[in-house]
């Protein structure tokens, strides 16, 4: 997928917006449903009832409640949640029966308060990344209290169907679970790998929420490899078939974080800085994976930060209160003002270095809010980092798109 024309989507936009024509369940076989949503839900059949697997978003709940009605085979007997994220629980009071259980890791409850506790500041975040992606935001997010929390793992059996609920923290969420049928040989993984299956785990997302741990990802992730699946179903997309190929694609995934992880604390010991590390560390071939969600270059500053924290010992200014942008009216007056920042940053625009001039613009643009000629350099420079990207990825394609948006805007203000 690219991002050179405006109606290019990152794979994950399409993913995201899959069933939005959806009018019937989709078999994954004859006793397993899927309906696509944001993160999308699953229903299994048994011989006493059924049990969902996520109920999909909120706003889409009516919509999968009608795609899943054609195969239901009896009472709803459990809801089991893979995470704390409103694309995954929205839908649960559209589907509540009498004597429904719902069942969640033990943290789902604290992970909810934290979205609870941050809701407006993460909500303007989203917002900013995800308006052109998602229809809907103006939701009220439902309270869930699980009748069942997961600690370490819960098994039961319906009609003659083995579950067992496992707790893997490392996923996108530190109450991620996966949901195993052991006879069948099937796994739900959610999103423990991510929305898009054999990509760079999200360690640490742009809109915000807890930084993830890549050491408790590799956990995870092999302990969903030890169990030998045949089948893998994921939050999005089709599932992956076959013991062979789903051993492949995990250890092929295990080795590329383990390889960012190793090569990052590897440069911390040698006394290499962040950024460094993120310019240098790349994947060998024989083991690269998908960037459409989360980056190598993203991966290696969450390991860093998990391990280093926030101080980088890179300046003594970042133990204080007074930001760089602090001095960027001298930096003006001593560059003989706004024009001749943004004639430089024009200049390394066209040199191809994007980022160096909204580093300079940064500067102009703090100080002359409005200034058109840094305005003008500054969209160019965007645009030549969305091309750049390759529109593969979600999150960085979603900001800078947002950026050349408030750009446009700044630009022709009488047309916003």
């Amino acid at each position: 997928m690219t991002a050179n024309a405006e109606d290019d989507k990152p794979m994950l936009a399409s993913l995201v917006q899959a069933g939005d024509q959806q009018s019937e369940a989709m078999p994954i076989n004859d006793f397993i449903f899927m309906a696509k949503d944001i993160s999308n839900a699953y229903l299994v059949n048994t011989d006493d009832g059924d049990v969902m697997i996520n109920t999909g978003f909120v706003a889409s709940a009516e919509r999968n409640k009608a795609v899943f009605e054609s195969v239901r085979s009896g009472a709803l007997k459990a809801i089991i949640l893979t995470q704390a994220h409103a694309d995954h629980f929205g839908g649960v009071p559209e589907f509540l029966e009498p004597g429904t259980k719902i069942i969640a890791e033990r943290r789902f409850t604290d992970t909810c308060h934290f979205f609870n506790m941050l809701d407006a500041y993460l909500r303007r975040r989203s917002g900013r990344l995800w308006t052109g992606t998602i229809k809907r935001r103006d939701i009220v997010v439902p309270e869930v209290i699980p009748d069942i929390a997961v600690d370490g793992e819960y098994d039961f059996v319906l009609g003659g169907r083995s579950f067992q609920v496992i707790s893997t923290p490392g996923g996108e969420a530190p109450d991620s679970v996966v949901v195993w049928l052991p006879n069948e040989r099937i796994v739900f993984t959610g999103n423990l790998f991510g929305p898009v299956f054999m990509s760079m785990p999200n360690l640490c997302t742009t809109r915000g929420d807890k930084p993830r741990s890549a050491r408790v990802y590799l956990e995870c992730l092999d302990r969903v490899r030890q169990l030998g699946a045949e089948t893998l179903i994921t939050g999005h997309g089709d599932p992956i078939i076959g013991a062979d190929k789903i051993r492949a694609d995990l250890d092929k995934m295990h080795a590329a974080v383990s390889y960012v992880h190793d090569r990052t604390v590897e440069g911390m010991n040698a006394g290499k800085d962040v950024h460094t590390l993120m310019a240098e560390i790349s994947l060998p071939e024989e083991i690269k994976i998908g960037e459409y969600h989360g980056k190598v270059s993203w991966a290696v500053r969450t390991i860093w930060e998990e391990y280093s924290a926030w101080f980088h010992m890179d300046s003594t200014t970042s133990l204080y209160a007074v930001p760089r942008s602090s001095v960027n009216m001298d930096l003006v007056e001593l560059a003989g003002g706004a024009d001749a920042i943004a004639a430089r940053a024009a200049e390394k625009v066209s040199q191809g270095k994007p980022l160096e001039a909204i580093h300079l613009l940064d500067i102009s643009l703090d100080v002359q809010h409005g200034h058109q000629a840094s305005l003008a350099a500054k969209k160019d420079a965007l645009e030549q980092l969305i091309k750049a990207s390759g529109g593969t990825n979600l999150g960085e394609v979603m900001w800078l798109k947002s950026e050349v948006g408030s750009v446009e805007r700044a630009l022709n203000p009488q047309q916003a």
